[in-house]
């Protein structure tokens, strides 16, 4: 274990009150081993909110694509490179179907700015529940749409999210298509600038996974949970634009 990040994460403990519940759930997963969907983050690293990668003994990857917009080209196989001198194993398969994965496999999952992104969250959080052990922790990081470009879009409930759920709504799904249009805040969207661009990258969803399909509070994250029987453990909203959740399966 890297001693200078300890004693960084340490310091951090001592001065920054708002971490403190979070690294102490982070150390609680030291020497075990986790999966990530869509990462790696910043928010689990040195210094952040959630130092996992500080003091777990591996984590491994999950990306929908061989090639993504934050990523670039990856592969699956043992490269999935999460801090400077660690390396877990990178799965390529949807949010949503983690079949190639066993049951009970994991001692935690970690996502962070992913679930946004899937059509259908409720099935790629059943997904998730049956790929960690039994007591495992499962830790959320979500956008805070009041300090994101989707500030002005209206929260999704959780009776749409569910409607999906039994829908079996896929990841072509557009549903909210016309509300990004005309809610999405370009100002606060470093990744375009301009209407047409926007809707040349959402139509194109299917290929980049841009959109966030769905917006979110803590509420409805909290029904998502119950609805599969997990144990809230904590909840926060977190400096600059997160919303974290985390539960125990």
């Amino acid at each position: 274990m890297n001693i200078s990040a300890l004693i960084t994460t340490l310091i951090s403990f001592i001065i920054k009150p708002a971490k403190r519940t979070l690294i102490q759930l982070s150390y609680s997963l030291k020497g075990k081993t986790g999966l990530e969907v869509g990462g790696p983050s910043s928010f689990f690293g040195i210094r952040a909110y959630c130092p996992v990668y500080v003091f777990a003994k591996q984590v491994d990857g999950v990306n929908f694509s061989t090639s993504t917009v934050w990523e670039g080209s990856i592969a699956q196989g043992m490269n999935y490179k999460y801090a400077n001198d660690k390396t877990g194993f990178q799965y390529i398969a949807e949010a949503s179907n983690l079949q190639q994965i066993t049951d009970n496999k994991y001692d935690f999952l970690l996502s962070c700015h992913s679930l946004e992104h899937v059509a259908n969250p409720l099935l790629a959080l059943k997904g998730w529940q049956r790929v960690i052990k039994p007591g495992a922790l499962l830790i959320l990081v979500l956008p805070d749409k009041n300090h994101t470009f989707d500030h002005n879009r209206p929260y999704t409930s959780f009776d749409h999210i569910l409607a999906d759920y039994y829908s079996n709504t896929d990841e072509h799904d557009a549903t909210h298509f016309e509300e990004i249009y005309a809610l999405h805040d370009l100002s606060m969207d470093p990744g375009t600038s301009k209407p047409e661009e926007l809707k040349a990258r959402t139509s194109d969803n299917f290929n980049n996974r841009c959109v966030h399909h769905h917006v979110y509070n803590l509420d409805v994250l909290g029904q998502m949970l119950l609805f599969f029987n997990f144990t809230i453990v904590y909840k926060q909203q977190a400096a600059p634009h997160h919303l974290v959740i985390v539960a125990r399966k």
